[in-house]
């Protein structure tokens, strides 16, 4: 049942899943604690290509997720964007939403390689920033930040463009 899409009408390839995490903005990340209990939290995210993708928390030793990953790698990603909603022709219950979302899963890897995190950060700079911005060169903050890499074992995704029914 893991990775599966019921509604088969919605569901995109995995190419168009994977393009479609390129142009994500907020991964909402999913661990689970040691008391069985599900633990979501926002986080941009860096995503090329291939099946690994990028996150980070900076200046936090202890903090939920990173309890939770230590004893648990096993992590699942959602990323969505959603559209308009379009009225039900005669009932609410008839509208519909237009979306896109991936979802996948896989398991996450504490990075520890300074080379790495600033390949990170610069990489976060090119998709949040704005091309004017300029810094002076260097990376002071890299001893406060944790990087982590995801292993994605699979992604699943679905679209839907609305009143279609």
């Amino acid at each position: 049942m893991r990775g599966e899409i019921q509604n088969k009408k919605r569901e995109i390839s995995e190419e168009q899943a994977y393009q479609f995490l390129k142009m994500g903005k907020v991964a909402h990340v999913g661990t689970t604690g040691e008391d069985g209990f599900p633990y979501v939290i926002p986080f941009v995210y860096v995503y090329e290509e291939g099946t690994k993708l990028y996150l980070h928390i900076g200046n936090l030793r202890e903090s939920h997720f990173w309890t939770n990953i230590k004893q648990n790698p096993n992590i699942c990603i959602e990323v969505s964007e959603m559209g308009d909603l379009h009225p039900g022709k005669k009932y609410a219950c008839q509208s519909a939403l237009v979306y896109t979302s991936v979802v996948l899963f896989g398991k996450i890897h504490h990075i520890e390689d300074d080379a790495k995190k600033e390949w990170f950060y610069d990489r976060l700079l090119e998709k949040y920033g704005k091309p004017e911005w300029s810094f002076e060169k260097g990376y002071p903050a890299l001893a406060k930040t944790e990087l982590f890499e995801v292993e994605i074992e699979k992604i699943t995704g679905k679209l839907s463009q609305g009143l279609s029914h």
